[in-house]
């Protein structure tokens, strides 16, 4: 049984949920322009890993945040894809957070980062088999019991693929959601990526992609390198802006699915705030035009 202190919980000032906004990472160094902005729309997400300490600093930056907008967690270390039995004490932990700051969305990605005793700092590919799926899946079901909140999980951005794989990587995840109910995380941003290293369509690939299930879109930039044998290789690094063709995919899939809470991740090489809002306002202005509503008190208001 796990086991955690219950924190006391940040007091709130917006009603959930998110709808059709678009977010951005939150960055520390942002801090000071946020709040000098004062409470705006969207929201942001952080990496639950950044924040298991019991206090501090980036509590104290969080918590300043989280006062006046929702918040989307995002873990990265879970490893709910490898073999080995989640571990407890982040799981605890992660727990914690989800009650100390009560997320409109909690996600985590379909990857593995550790084995036996060593961590890895990369979320690294798995073989879609009925083994694979069976460990996914018991993974899922107890994160989602331990949180009491609906998982949402991530498409990976891949480098190689396995022979082992007795499916496709939309089967695979379309199977998760039906066994465990979760719901998905499509980066698109990763569907880009995947589709140019290994040579096939991302349009291909969206279309048959369980987007009904999808609660939450990330966008972010990548960075282009060649192979050993001189071909194009894309790199999944979070570190620009978000990419021409990955914003004419997003624009398709919101037309087909309809607005969708969107993020702007930017990890490394990060700018000033007024250019990664920037990012969000070009993501916001894409869902409102897909969204009936926001159109109908545009009009109102003019």
């Amino acid at each position: 049984m796990i086991t955690a202190t219950k924190p006391a919980t940040v007091p709130l000032r917006f009603s959930l949920p998110i709808g059709g906004a678009a977010g951005t990472s939150f960055k520390p160094e942002h801090l000071p322009a946020i709040l000098e902005a004062g409470p705006q729309a969207g929201f942001f997400e952080v990496h639950a890993e950044n924040y298991m300490g019991a206090g501090g600093a980036p509590h104290r930056a969080l918590e300043a945040i989280r006062r006046d907008h929702p918040l989307s967690l995002h873990g990265v270390c879970m490893s709910i894809g490898g073999p080995q039995p989640l571990d407890k004490t982040h799981l605890a932990r992660f727990r914690s957070l989800v009650a100390r700051y009560q997320p409109a969305l909690v996600s985590e990605h379909l990857a593995w980062s550790t084995h036996e005793t060593s961590f890895f700092n990369d979320l690294l590919p798995l073989p879609y088999t009925e083994a694979t799926l069976a460990c996914v899946c018991d993974h899922i079901d107890e994160v989602q019991e331990a949180i009491r909140h609906p998982l949402l999980l991530e498409n990976p951005s891949t480098y190689i693929t396995f022979r082992q794989s007795t499916m496709s990587e939309t089967d695979f995840i379309r199977a998760i959601v039906q066994r465990t109910g979760c719901g998905l995380l499509l980066d698109i941003n990763n569907v880009f990526v995947s589709a140019t290293n290994h040579g096939y369509a991302a349009l291909d690939y969206l279309a048959d992609f369980p987007l009904a299930h999808v609660g939450e879109i990330h966008l972010a930039g990548h960075a282009e390198q060649t192979d050993d044998d001189g071909n194009l290789l894309l790199i999944d690094s979070h570190d620009g802006p978000v990419a021409d063709a990955v914003w004419k995919l997003f624009e398709i899939i919101i037309a087909r699915r309809g607005p969708i809470p969107t993020l702007i991740e930017w990890d490394s090489k990060i700018p000033e705030w007024p250019v990664l809002r920037a990012e969000a306002t070009a993501a916001q202005a894409i869902l409102d035009r897909c969204n009936p509503a926001a159109v109908t008190e545009d009009r109102r208001a003019a």
